[in-house]
């Protein structure tokens, strides 16, 4: 399919560039399964896949890039994906199930980190099996935990700072 796309957009360039008489025609297929739409320029083909003809001016094909899996969860976590009505208790309800996920992802990432940090030792783990023998497995091993360390701490530092962006829990109201 790439191979495709990419001999279709060369066609297409090399059609715009060239002389109008050697125009190229390009059919637009629809996609399988709720895949991306394919442009091809064989008439035959478009035939027999029911594709559509495009007329009327260049196609410019553009690749999308994928939104990574965490990114996705935090926001599906945090519920930022609707409009927020904040006297509702449907709304007060999702806050505090978000809430309740975020602060025990919080407490095993902190857990994992107290973790990393004793086995880190500040810097001088104790060797385990050939690493006496091999320093640069010793060193290796110190730069990842060091490495896993840093990405724990960023971690956290974001499940804060998504609990702090929701509302305070319906518990901790204030009464006079």
């Amino acid at each position: 399919m790439k191979q495709t796309l990419l001999i279709s957009t060369l066609s297409l360039l090399l059609a715009g560039a060239g002389n109008s008489a050697w125009a190229q025609q390009v059919y637009r297929c629809a996609g399988i399964g709720g895949a991306a739409p394919e442009y091809i320029n064989n008439a035959k083909d478009a035939q027999t896949r029911s594709c559509k003809l495009l007329s009327g001016g260049n196609v410019t094909v553009m690749q999308s890039t994928p939104i990574p899996k965490a990114a996705v969860r935090v926001a599906a976590v945090a519920g930022s994906g609707g409009p927020r009505t904040d006297g509702s208790p449907e709304q007060r309800a999702r806050d505090n199930d978000s809430r309740a996920i975020l602060e025990a992802e919080l407490k095993k990432a902190e857990a994992k980190l107290a973790e990393q940090q004793k086995e880190f030792n500040n810097g001088e783990p104790e060797k385990q099996g050939i690493e006496s023998r091999n320093y640069q497995r010793y060193l290796d091993r110190v730069a990842e935990l060091k490495d896993s360390i840093a990405r724990n701490q960023s971690d956290i530092a974001g499940l804060k700072r998504e609990i702090s962006r929701l509302p305070a829990p319906a518990s901790a109201a204030v009464v006079n």
